[in-house]
C-alpha cells in the first residue's frame, strides 16, 4: 500500500479525542432530532470537511430544527434567512448605513456572518441574490463598499429547497449547485419515529415550529463541544489516510459520468447531458475521509466512497429533457455508474 497523502498518520490519542467529540455532537443532536440518520451523517460530514450542504424535502421534515440542533451542539452562532423573491443581496451580506450624527458611513454585517447559515427555500430568491452567496460560499468572505469582511470559522451554509412547489422559484444554476459538497434528500419519518416526535413535543423537549432553545425546565440540556473542538475535528479529518487505489476508484467513477456511453449502455448514457466536474472527485475525497472518521477509522475504505455516491453526485450529473420525460432519476444513473466501476 502506498501513501496517498503526505500528512502524518493520526495518533491513537487524536483518534480517541475525535471519537469523543463526535459522540458528544451526535448525542446533543439526537436529543432534539428524531430519526433522519442520513441527514445527521451528511450534516456531520459537512461540518468535518467545512463544506456546504443542500437539503431537499417537502415542508415539515425538521430541516431547520436539524440545522439549529447541530449549531447548538457545537456552541456556534446560527442565523436563518427566509428566502423570498424580493430578498436583496444586501439583506444577506450586509450594507453601509449613513450615520447622520457623525456624517459618515458605518458597515452593518448581514446574517451570513455566522458559523451556521440556514438559507430556507434558496430557490425562492432571485438569481442576483443567489449569486451574492457564491463569494461567501467559495471565498469565505463578503465585500461591502469595497471592503472585505472575512466570515467566521467554521462557516457552513445549509440551504433548503422544496421540490413540490415550483411557482415563483428560480432554478439554482449548475455553478452554484456544484459548490455544495453534498445534496441530501429527506424522506418522511417512519411510524415509530413520528410517535417519538409527538412524545417529545408533549414532553417539551423541542418545538418543531420554532428555532428557539428548548425549555430547560422540562429537560436537561445536552452536552456540547467548543469551536476549538470543531477546528480540531476538521484538522484531523484532513489527515485520514486515503490510499492511491481509493483515489483511482473515485476518479474512475467520476470519469464514467462523462463517458457513460462506454460503460453503462446507450439508454442510460443517453439521459446524461453533462457529467460531474472535478469538484465531484474533490468532494468524494473530503467526504470519504469524514465518513471514515465517523466510523472510528483512520483510513478510507471503498464502502465509504460508495455510501456517498448519491449525496455527492445527484446534483452534479445534469440530465437531459428525455430523462425528465421518462422519469429517470439521477440515483438510477449513479448506481449504474458504480456498478460499472470495480472497487479496489
Amino acid at each position: 500500500m502506498t501513501m496517498g497523502t503526505t500528512h502524518p498518520r493520526i495518533t491513537p490519542a487524536e483518534l480517541g479525542r475525535a471519537r469523543s467529540i463526535l459522540a458528544t455532537i451526535t448525542g446533543s443532536y439526537g436529543h432534539t432530532v428524531v430519526g433522519q440518520d442520513g441527514l445527521r451523517s451528511s450534516l456531520l460530514v459537512a461540518l468535518m470537511t467545512g463544506g456546504h450542504i443542500l437539503l431537499e424535502s417537502v415542508p415539515g421534515l425538521a430541516k431547520t430544527t436539524a440545522a439549529k440542533a447541530l449549531a447548538d451542539a457545537v456552541s456556534a452562532s446560527f442565523k436563518r434567512i427566509q428566502c423570498t423573491p424580493d430578498l436583496l443581496p444586501s439583506d444577506i451580506i450586509g450594507s453601509q448605513v449613513f450615520d447622520y450624527a457623525s456624517s459618515s458611513f458605518s458597515t452593518q454585517l448581514g446574517p451570513v456572518h455566522a458559523n451556521f447559515v440556514l438559507l430556507d427555500e434558496i430557490n425562492r430568491s432571485s438569481a442576483k441574490t443567489q449569486s451574492a452567496m457564491l463569494e461567501a460560499m467559495q471565498e469565505r468572505q463578503t465585500t461591502i463598499g469595497g471592503e472585505i469582511f472575512p466570515l467566521p470559522h467554521p462557516f457552513l451554509v445549509l440551504a433548503t429547497q422544496n421540490p413540490i412547489e415550483q411557482e415563483g422559484t428560480y432554478r439554482l444554476p449548475e455553478a452554484q449547485l456544484d459548490r455544495f459538497l453534498l445534496k441530501e434528500v429527506l424522506d418522511y419519518p417512519a411510524f415509530a419515529e413520528e410517535i417519538e416526535i409527538l412524545t417529545r413535543l408533549e414532553a417539551g423537549v423541542y418545538d418543531i415550529d420554532s428555532t428557539d432553545d428548548a425549555d430547560d425546565s422540562t429537560d436537561v440540556a445536552p452536552a456540547t463541544v467548543s469551536i476549538d473542538d470543531v477546528l480540531f475535528l476538521q484538522a484531523v479529518t484532513k489527515r485520514v489516510f486515503l490510499d492511491d487505489s481509493i483515489t483511482n476508484y473515485i476518479v474512475s467513477a467520476v470519469y464514467v459520468t462523462r463517458h457513460a456511453e462506454q460503460y453503462i449502455g446507450a439508454d442510460l448514457a443517453g439521459c446524461i447531458e453533462y457529467g460531474a466536474s472535478p469538484r465531484a472527485s474533490i468532494a468524494f475525497s473530503k467526504a470519504a475521509r469524514a465518513l471514515a472518521l465517523l466510523a472510528g477509522r483512520d483510513h478510507v475504505i471503498p464502502d465509504d466512497v460508495k455510501a456517498l455516491r448519491h449525496v455527492v453526485l445527484r446534483h452534479r450529473i445534469i440530465l437531459n429533457f428525455e430523462a425528465l420525460a421518462d422519469n429517470v432519476v439521477p440515483e438510477t444513473i449513479i448506481d449504474a455508474v458504480f456498478d460499472a466501476v470495480q472497487a479496489p
